[in-house]
């Protein structure tokens, strides 16, 4: 579920054991299965997002849920190329758009820095490209097994 365009769009060394709270596997695992059938079958970035686009304008796939959010709390996840082992976290979807007050958005460059001593780490991804989705994440501090977890 990385976004378009990120480098790491498709990473086969990525490894990232998920858990989804009830609503979020009615609602985010549709749209992860959807485009992991589209990457398989060999289709670019580009026919992939406008397939995702597609089936959400045809009301294909479910709107998301009031209080989905998953927890990515493993030692064993490779999240990612850039060296180091990513947080324990936990990631919460809302509507595109929303705002939390964690975060504040300069609408001059689009950015979001959380505010010093937030739990929120990370801007929203996604951002309507093209799912209707924000998610935010916040550092546990600790592992799935309950050991410390730098942040």
């Amino acid at each position: 579920m990385n976004p378009f365009d990120s480098p790491e769009f498709w990473n086969p060394k990525n490894r990232s054991p998920i858990c989804l709270n009830p609503p979020a596997a009615r609602t985010v695992l549709p749209i992860t299965l959807i485009r992991t059938k589209l990457v398989l079958a060999g289709k670019s970035k580009e026919e992939v997002k406008e397939s995702v686009k597609a089936a959400i304008e045809k009301k294909e796939l479910p709107e998301l849920e009031a209080g989905a959010m998953s927890y990515m709390m493993s030692k064993d996840a490779y999240l990612t190329d850039k060296g180091g082992h990513n947080m324990a976290h936990l990631m919460f979807y809302l509507p595109l758009g929303t705002v939390w007050g964690a975060n504040v958005v300069d609408s001059s460059n689009n950015l979001s820095e959380p505010f010093p001593g937030s739990p929120l780490l990370l801007a929203p991804t996604y951002k309507g490209n093209p799912e209707p989705i924000d998610m935010f994440l916040m550092g546990t501090g600790v592992w799935s097994d309950g050991t410390p977890a730098q942040m």
